[in-house]
């Protein structure tokens, strides 16, 4: 059975005289000339390689007069090198010169202002970089380029037409990146976002959990530089978050990437800003200034966990034509490649920062924990990690049950018992499903993707905000033997009507708390969505967020065939996805497992 799920959640100028030379972020700047005085550039060329291919980064940064449009140039050494496919420019070679044409959204380039543009490309025999780059036909970079394979210096500040150029220039030098450990949670205290602090204590007795580190979701391009706005994110930006981690003495910080193009094919509560054909905004826009920010050596000894793409990958497996519930939109970005080579630039564009972690989405086990699911999703997973130049090395690890209510464990019922000679599969609630929690379905999930080529040392996730079932009506032991269904309805802790509800759900608790190395495979225990933000509105509300309505998280409606006609189970009164909803957060509480003191 294929079962539908939804979540939910800076100018610098430069002088130049004589034959003086600038060094600045392990970059050299050429001297020019008056004739050439209009034009003034630097580039920085970065590659990251396999066995003959490679995937090259640019970016141009222009340290002289605006310019409106711009043509960029240089020449590969080895006559083996070529451009196989490129973004955020129109790419063209003759034999071993490659040229680099704006796009529309990109041309225009103010004094100071930077753009990035990548490529996919072969070799055979060497990979060396080019030593020359023009820019309008103007030379204007040159010495040793960047190091090969994934850069180790800081990627440099890359500003969209559409964003806001960052407050500070790049350092005069570039000190060595954070190392990476097995672990990112293990041994450190995680960032307090003090917007949803604010916010929990705002609400009686919300100071008891309010010091839990939760993620900052960057659902939309404003997000980067923050929306004070916005009833669904803060004034805070991603420098913002930063700085106040580094002011807090965090180890770690948490960032959901979450704006593909053609976002939440599924659903209607959370459908994004972005078309399904607009991929190249989605790279330039979007996933190029955060990696910008992310990369700044300020925060190299910081931990930077992106949790990447919620609500995505699985789609393509589960909600395509030929499934119940299919839609055209996940049939038009499994067909477009928008998800897949999303997500792989965002790995191979985040993956390069020495001190950032990515954990990919996989869903939870109500949605796939079937077998005609479990292997297709592992493998759709592989597909993105190794699509757009990024490799499984970028990958440190997943996450499961984000934003969603699945119970960590499942003490009374187990998926090996039988009742009355009946299977607990058979059940309606497990509907021949092969597990019943979200451990054992994170640790299994861990194993197959391991199998499939990802490391050993992958860590699982799993998101423990809203599983805690506690409060008066968690059972204490399991439900009578008459028949299967009796005895899994009255045992199980997931008081949900059904495992395909995810809007808002009545009855929810604060599940454990966040801790690291919590189980084995398992490197924590997360609040990824953090408690008392809105999944969706109960009803449609007009706004300029890009959320829409969806029938699941209105409580008066009575289902579909995805959650088997059950009665929605969400709330009422809700607001827009990701807005504050103190009433869900008071519920939470009040039912948290393990209880609050």
């Amino acid at each position: 059975m294929n079962l539908w799920r939804r979540l939910s959640g800076r100018n610098r100028t430069l002088a130049l005289t004589g034959a003086g030379v600038l060094v600045a972020g392990g970059l050299v700047t050429l001297p020019v000339t008056a004739a050439q005085a209009a034009t003034q550039c630097s580039v920085t060329y970065t590659t990251s390689d396999w066995p003959g291919g490679f995937t090259g980064t640019v970016t141009i940064r222009n340290i002289g007069d605006a310019l409106s449009s711009w043509n960029l140039g240089f020449t590969f050494p080895n006559s083996s090198q070529r451009v196989v496919n490129g973004w955020s420019a129109r790419w063209s070679q003759s034999g071993q010169n490659v040229t680099a044409q704006n796009e529309s959204y990109n041309g225009s380039l103010a004094s100071g202002a930077s753009t990035t543009i990548g490529f996919n490309g072969s070799w055979s025999g060497s990979n060396p970089k080019p030593t020359q780059f023009t820019l309008n036909g103007t030379v204007c970079n040159g010495g040793t380029p960047s190091t090969s394979t994934p850069p180790t210096s800081t990627p440099p500040t890359s500003t969209p037409p559409t964003s806001t150029p960052p407050t500070s220039t790049p350092p005069t030098t570039t000190p060595p990146p954070g190392q990476r450990v097995d672990n990112p949670y293990a041994g450190v205290k995680g960032y307090v976002n003090p917007e949803w602090k604010a916010k929990a204590e705002s609400v009686s007795g919300g100071s008891r959990v309010s010091n839990n580190p939760t993620a900052v979701w960057l659902d939309r391009i404003a997000a980067i530089n923050g929306t004070p706005n916005s009833s669904s994110n803060g004034a805070m930006g991603v420098r913002d978050h930063l700085d106040a981690a580094l002011a807090q003495g965090a180890g770690y910080i948490q960032f959901v990437i979450y704006n593909l193009p053609g976002r939440d094919c599924s659903a209607l509560a959370s459908n994004g800003e972005l078309g399904p054909d607009e991929l190249p905004r989605y790279k330039a826009e979007y996933i190029d200034p955060i990696a910008a920010i992310q990369g700044d050596s300020k925060y190299r000894n910081l931990r930077i966990v992106n949790i990447i793409e919620i609500d995505s990958l699985p789609n393509l497996v589960t909600n395509t034509s030929g499934n119940a519930g299919g839609t055209v939109m996940c049939d038009t970005v499994k067909a477009n490649g928008a998800y897949v080579n999303g997500v792989g630039y965002a790995l191979a564009k985040l993956g390069a920062i020495g001190n950032v972690y990515n954990y990919i989405d996989a869903a939870h086990h109500g949605w796939i924990g079937w077998d005609s699911n479990f292997g297709p999703v592992a493998d759709q997973l592989k597909a993105a990690a190794v699509a757009s130049g990024s490799t499984v090395a970028n990958v440190q690890g997943f996450i499961v049950n984000t934003a969603n209510y699945s119970a960590l464990k499942e003490p009374y019922v187990k998926i090996t018992d039988t009742v009355n000679g009946q299977t607990v599969r058979q059940s309606k609630w497990a509907d021949w499903n092969q597990y019943l929690d979200e451990l054992s379905f994170a640790q299994a999930f861990r194993q197959k993707l391991v199998s499939i080529g990802f490391d050993s040392n992958i860590g699982m996730l799993i998101d423990t905000s809203r599983n805690g079932w506690g409060g008066s009506a968690r059972p204490t032991g399991p439900g009578p033997s008459t028949s299967v269904d009796a005895y899994v309805d009255g045992g199980r802790v997931d008081r949900r009507l059904h495992t395909g509800n995810w809007c808002n759900q009545a009855g929810a608790g604060l599940g454990e708390r966040p801790r690291a190395n919590p189980e084995t495979g398992i490197d924590a225990y997360v609040w990824v969505k953090p408690p008392g933000e809105s999944d969706g509105s109960s009803k449609e509300i007009p706004n300029t967020e890009g959320k829409g309505f969806d029938r699941m998280c209105d409580p008066t409606y009575t289902g579909n065939a995805r959650n088997g006609n059950n009665m929605s189970g969400a709330l009422p009164d809700a607001p827009i996805s990701g807005a504050w909803f103190p009433a869900q957060f008071q519920q939470l509480m009040q039912n948290a497992y393990p209880p609050l003191s």
